[in-house]
């Protein structure tokens, strides 16, 4: 017997690109967390980003040098000079829409009505409603790439820019919207000086080492930065990244390999110095986070770390246990991106880490790979109050954040 099956209904095709709402974008999430519950619920997203080269006008006016703030502005209008005076590091970015096919991330360029605030405010604020935030930690984009760029001086003048530029044109006009001001960190003096600058601004609840560099976390030159940054109370960050010129990543072909270890391995290599040199018990109050690296390379070092330090001690004097102890203690880590396509590993790494005190929601959001809070909620291994702890309650311990949320 024939069954008539009726052709499925065509819907018309909607386009996401570099101007699409994100309102739009974002409407099932918030309808999610409407659905499942968990919209009371304090939610810190501590790893989202802005496209601050949208703003590059406004930021090059904050560049103390009129040589180099002139070259700056030509460069970004005329491509007239060289790279060092635009935001270097774009190899890589291009490649991460996909040929276009997933634009969002690239230019955020959506329709902005409102003249009361700046416009990276709405956007931030669209995804903060959207995602169903209380708070949410701003980074930059191309900046992540300023630990690779050939000019030492040029980190120092383009951080201390973006730094004064983002404090005071966009962290002032909402209490939740927060961030890790950026370091020079290749230049240690005066990474030492943006922490004085800043500390005190309520807006900055830490301190971002861009993690793509080359630079030593152990050498001695940090450890008046470490004792400087120990001191505030507030934690330094370790924000993930890749360089295609990465000698040790240069032979991977694909952004797919390049995405899938790039932002793994630099941060596997800072913390084993981290670890192994002792940073953890020279500076016992210094909380450190590892930002955007994902999970799974957590318990692979973990057991790598042990099984040689059982073998050879000598070359950690300063370590007083275990190198995973200080991993799952004295180190904090946001989820994403979280791998979610083995849930029984992923169980053991929540187990590893001790997920329910140490790890923090993050979305990552616009980027093409972003995670909506139901990514923690949806966790069938875990309880209640772990969500809670994961989705905000760890951050706002760690961040010193309100846990009623910000007054506004």
């Amino acid at each position: 017997m024939d069954i008539a099956i009726n052709r499925a209904e065509q819907h018309p095709i909607q386009e996401i690109d570099t101007t699409t709402d994100s309102r739009d974008y974002l409407a099932h999430a918030r309808k999610d967390a409407e659905r499942k519950g968990f919209l009371d619920w304090l939610i810190v997203d501590i790893d989202a980003h802005h496209v601050e080269s949208v703003s590059w006008p406004e930021i090059t006016q904050y560049i103390d040098d009129p040589v180099v703030r002139h070259q700056a502005m030509m460069y970004h209008k005329e491509r007239v000079g060289s790279p060092p005076y635009g935001l270097n590091g774009d190899l890589g970015l291009r490649y991460q829409d996909v040929g276009g096919r997933i634009p969002h991330q690239s230019h955020q360029r959506e329709k902005v009505e409102e003249t009361d605030v700046h416009r990276d405010v709405v956007l931030t604020r669209r995804a903060m409603h959207g995602l169903a935030l209380d708070y949410m930690v701003l980074f930059p984009t191309p900046m992540l790439f300023l630990g690779m760029h050939p000019q030492t001086d040029m980190e120092v003048i383009l951080t201390r820019a973006y730094n004064r530029w983002l404090t005071e044109n966009i962290l002032t006009a909402d209490p939740g919207i927060v961030t890790l001001v950026v370091l020079p960190f290749n230049t240690p003096e005066e990474a030492i000086k943006t922490v004085h600058e800043f500390s005190d601004n309520p807006s900055v609840i830490g301190f971002c080492v861009t993690s793509t560099r080359y630079k030593p976390v152990h050498a001695n030159e940090y450890m008046a930065l470490y004792r400087a940054i120990e001191e505030t109370g507030k934690p330094i960050a370790f924000h993930a990244g890749y360089h295609w010129q990465d000698p040790s990543l240069a032979t991977c072909n694909t952004f797919l390999g390049m995405h899938a270890l790039g932002f793994a391995w630099c941060n596997m290599v800072h913390m084993t110095n981290w670890i192994l040199n002792g940073i953890p018990e020279r500076f016992p109050n210094l909380k450190s986070v590892w930002v955007e690296s994902g999970l799974a390379w957590i318990p692979f070092l973990m057991q790598r770390l042990d099984d040689q330090y059982l073998m050879r001690q000598s070359e950690a004097p300063l370590l007083k246990k275990m190198p995973s102890d200080y991993m799952r203690e004295n180190c904090w880590y946001s989820c994403q991106p979280m791998e979610k396509s083995n849930l029984s590993a992923l169980e053991n790494t929540f187990e590893m880490i001790n997920a329910e005190s140490q790890l923090l929601y993050s979305s990552d959001w616009p980027h093409f790979d972003f995670d909506t809070p139901s990514v923690i909620f949806d966790l069938p291994f875990i309880n209640e109050q772990a969500k809670r702890n994961i989705l905000g309650l760890n951050a706002a311990r760690i961040f010193g954040l309100n846990e009623d949320g910000p007054s506004r």
